[in-house]
């Protein structure tokens, strides 16, 4: 063994997982913060998620995500609100790291009920 690394079975997909749930959880902790009147302990938690984003790769613009989800509600031949389930499996996949998910199902949601 000549490097640490050796030991370590982490694919880039399973790294990025893990650095965005401790983005999450940063920016979760700092809006409860925010919530109890305690903006200087928000800021140190906002400070640690910047320093984390870093590492992640650069998210898609709102406009952006909607623009590959319709290319994606086309190319599964989705046309209801019954059918987000087969678009977010196809969504979810293609925009791992670039977007959030909870942005994904909501411009799901408008883009079939359109």
């Amino acid at each position: 063994m000549k490097y640490a690394s050796d030991l370590i079975d982490v694919s880039m997909e399973d790294m990025t997982g893990s650095i965005q749930k401790l983005v999450k959880q940063r920016k979760e902790s700092a809006q409860q913060y925010t919530d109890a009147g305690r903006p200087e302990l928000a800021e140190n938690e906002l400070a640690e998620a910047a320093c984390m984003e870093v590492y992640l790769p650069k998210q898609l613009s709102e406009a952006e995500v909607e623009a590959k989800l319709a290319e994606i509600i086309a190319e599964v031949g989705a046309s209801q609100p019954s059918d987000m389930g087969k678009v977010m499996g196809v969504a979810t996949k293609r925009l791992a790291g670039l977007a959030e998910g909870r942005l994904i199902s909501t411009l799901v949601k408008k883009l079939l009920t359109k």
